[in-house]
């Protein structure tokens, strides 16, 4: 009985894992090495201390770059530390205002708006904008692939028994 409540709870938290590489308030790798982690304890896997040290790294650090790759974007095209913020304000309320659409338009917008209040140009504000879209993106590209490779080895180690 133990064991199927933990595989219940591993299958939300590899869910919630994957929609948190969307979603900025949800830790997605972290949650989804949670969910590998908790189905470990149950009789449908065993994964090798190994595998799971390295996930956990793999977890760690992709969570600490999804906090460094947007802002490497937005300097990376020009951005200042307002469009930074601004491309994250722009992000929430992105989420709320325009889902999912507001996910990809909100840190545009909120860099955008942010730059051009500092005082910049529209062109510079706009390359920041861009900047910080890139920066996300990529965030998100990498949150997808490892919530999405721990998701597979999780399926795999469930159907192989």
């Amino acid at each position: 009985m133990l064991d199927w409540f933990l595989l219940i709870l591993s299958i939300i938290f590899i869910l919630i894992g994957l929609i948190g590489c969307i979603l900025p308030v949800i830790p997605g790798p972290p949650l989804s090495y949670i969910g590998l982690l908790v189905l470990h304890f149950t009789r449908f896997a065993e994964f090798s201390v190994t595998f799971l040290v390295l996930m956990a790294c793999v977890a760690i650090i992709v969570t600490i770059l999804d906090y460094i790759v947007p802002l490497w974007g937005t300097k990376r095209f020009g951005g200042s530390k307002a469009g930074i913020w601004g491309a994250t304000i722009g992000l929430f309320l992105g989420i709320f205002v325009l889902p999912p659409i507001g996910i990809i338009i909100g840190p545009l917008v909120g860099a955008i708006i942010a730059e051009s209040l500092k005082g910049k140009d529209f062109n510079k504000s706009l390359k920041a904008g861009f900047g910080s879209l890139v920066g996300f993106a990529l965030g998100i590209g990498l949150k997808l692939a490892t919530s999405g490779v721990m998701t597979w080895y999780f399926f795999q180690e469930l159907f192989s028994k």
